[in-house]
């Protein structure tokens, strides 16, 4: 298995956004490996974008943006869950890909254990996903390069003539530009 070094995530946040289709995101926990191919992700493009983070600039939440690509940054929200993002571009450049659902591959058990759910409902979130990888802020800043606890390798290639790009979801409060911006990616398969 090939874990995705930094030198992928140091790219521009779209194309690291759609060239994360097919990707496996892994995570072992408890001696216990969770993988999942990844089918559908959100860039979020710096300071110039206003539905990212770091659009305000730099803040204890987002500080992670702001370093080393290849980085997690997961943060809370709505006061219940978690999102998974992957740091992109160079240092100092704040910009994150959201993974936004996977298709479970292995450890769907304990994946449904997790979620006390089963089917469709698994991994078809950013939320859902987390709770099924028991992702949470213990794993904001954590190196993906590593490929340890939580990492993302080389699966599957996928055919341009299969991705779709839409708007971001959720994001009512960016410019219209921004809502509008065909920055969300999935795998039609």
């Amino acid at each position: 298995m090939s874990v995705l070094d930094r030198k992928f995530y140091r790219c521009d946040t779209l194309q690291v956004a759609r060239a994360l289709l097919g990707k496996k995101l892994v995570r072992r926990i408890n001696g216990i490996e969770l993988a999942g191919m990844i089918v559908e992700t959100e860039a979020y493009c710096g300071e110039a974008d206003s539905a990212c983070h770091a659009h305000r600039g730099r803040t204890p939440r987002n500080a992670v943006m702001f370093g080393e690509p290849g980085h997690a940054y997961v943060y809370f929200t709505y006061g219940m869950h978690y999102m998974l993002n992957l740091v992109t571009e160079a240092k100092g450049r704040p910009c994150a890909v959201l993974v936004r659902a996977i298709l479970p591959l292995a450890g769907i058990e304990e994946m449904e254990a997790r979620r006390r759910r089963k089917g469709a409902e698994l991994t078809n979130g950013p939320a859902k996903l987390c709770q099924a990888f028991s992702i949470d802020k213990s794993l904001n800043g954590w190196d993906l390069t590593r490929g340890e606890e939580l990492w993302v390798a080389d699966y599957k290639k996928i055919p341009a003539e299969s991705i779709i790009t839409t708007s971001r979801i959720g994001i009512d409060y960016a410019k219209k530009e921004h809502r509008d911006a065909l920055w969300r990616f999935l795998y039609r398969f």
